[in-house]
């Protein structure tokens, strides 16, 4: 193993004060680091041609150190210290691109240069496609050549080896994000009812007057979409329905307001013009603090088995639909009253209107969010309410379960796509004949 300082002994200045070779005082420079660089050569003439390129670059701080074979490279990069190789594939110990393969192994931090006596550019790919920074062939490299190659090298490992910690962070910060999202889907869906009430309360659930059914299904892991059912008296079902803008994280951050304004609310809930107005007001105070506006359209029903009807407000939400089963009959609330207000989170002095809907036995009542038709198809054309208006009609003797399935298979066979672009919420409230 040998070692030769590869730069130029320094030109006195003028003034008789050494120089650094390029007439600058040494005493006005600060030190510049050394790089050190192993050569991996058994040719004694390529090793010396070698050595005189580095000493001709007149550059200081070059520090050409010689191994002469593959195990004894390996050695000298295990002691460490060594900036870049200059590596030749074929050597004593070893040859060919298993050569380099061998010496990266042992070193993958460390800048690797091929050197060698052959112009094939298969191998040179190969090197590079394996790691190394270089390909330089022997007779062609000059000392401007070699020593921009070796700095090259040195900082593109650097940068490398940067971006891979990058990355690497990256990866444990998107991993930690997945385990987040992952359990804010937990408590989102612990926010969703687990089971239903009954009406009256002591009632079993094949006896209840009033029966539930519902499809929920986030378009990433965590939904804009929120509904929630309420027991307000033994007749008397509240249903609350929500459809925040945009879908994912933040909109489910607002759906957890949203449930938390809704439990505030409890004791206006038998008015459903006052509950919404009330959710309204709190909801603009928290969000008009956002840099960026949010929005959640809703709808809110009390459906009342003791009055035979339906008491809704609407805040900008799709109109639910009334199904009498005995009939077929299909009808939107709209068309009952059409009176409504904004999406809520817009305007704090908004209002919303309570109006009226009839509901007979037999009846049942189904709300929803722009999601579930909003799906468009190969021509691009909207699958619609009214497409879904006539998929409910179609399908008004079915169980309210099967009826949702079926709605959503032909609404993904409409546009052509197993997942929907939104977040779905789909919800039943039936009264039993």
């Amino acid at each position: 193993m040998s070692a030769v300082e590869s730069s130029s002994p320094p030109r006195p200045a003028p003034d008789g004060q050494p120089t650094n070779g390029a007439g600058q005082s040494a005493t006005d420079r600060s030190p510049i680091p050394l790089i050190r660089v192993l050569l991996v050569e058994d040719n004694p003439v390529d090793a010396h041609l070698i050595q005189s390129i580095l000493g001709a670059a007149a550059l200081d701080g070059f520090v050409l150190e010689r191994a002469e074979q593959l195990s004894e490279g390996i050695h000298r990069l295990a002691a460490g210290g060594i900036d870049s190789v200059l590596l030749d594939l074929s050597l004593p110990d070893s040859h060919g691109l298993e050569t380099f393969s061998r010496l990266h192994a042992e070193a993958p931090g460390v800048p690797i240069i091929v050197l060698s006596g052959l112009e094939d550019e298969t191998v040179a790919v190969s090197a590079v496609h394996l790691g190394a920074q270089d390909y330089l062939v022997k007779g062609h490299v000059d000392g401007h050549v070699l020593v921009r190659a070796i700095r090259y090298a040195i900082e593109r490992k650097r940068t490398a080896d940067q971006l891979a910690q990058y990355a690497a962070e990256l990866r444990a910060k998107n991993l930690q994000m997945e385990a987040d999202l992952h359990m804010a889907r937990e408590i989102q869906q612990v926010f969703l009812p687990q089971q239903y009430p009954t009406f009256p309360r002591r009632a079993s659930p094949e006896q209840s007057a009033l029966r539930f059914c519902h499809r929920y299904q986030p378009a990433a892991t965590v939904s804009g979409d929120y509904f929630n059912v309420l027991s307000l008296s033994d007749s008397e079902a509240g249903v609350l329905i929500c459809d925040v803008m945009g879908h994912g994280l933040r909109a489910a951050l607002v759906t957890a307001i949203l449930r938390g304004l809704m439990e505030e609310l409890l004791p206006v809930a038998g008015d459903a013009g006052r509950f919404l107005t009330g959710m309204n007001r709190s909801l603009v105070t928290i969000l008009r603090r956002l840099d960026e506006p949010l929005l959640s359209t809703a709808f809110y029903l009390i459906a009342d088995t003791g009055r035979n009807e339906v008491r809704f407000a609407s805040a900008g939400h799709p109109s639910p639909l009334r199904l009498q089963r005995p009939s077929g009959s299909v009808e939107p609330f709209r068309a009952f009253d059409p009176r409504h207000g904004p999406a809520l989170g817009l305007f704090e002095q908004s209002t919303y209107p309570t109006c009226l809907c009839p509901f007979a036995n037999g009846d049942v009542l189904l709300l929803f969010t722009d999601g579930v038709y909003e799906m468009h198809g190969p021509e691009e054309e909207e699958f619609g309410l009214d497409r879904l208006v006539a998929a409910v009609r179609r399908r008004s003797q079915l169980p309210s379960a099967q009826m949702f399935d079926e709605i959503l298979l032909e609404v993904q066979a409409f546009s052509r796509q197993t997942a929907f672009e939104d977040d779905i919420c789909l919800v039943a409230v039936e009264r039993a004949c």
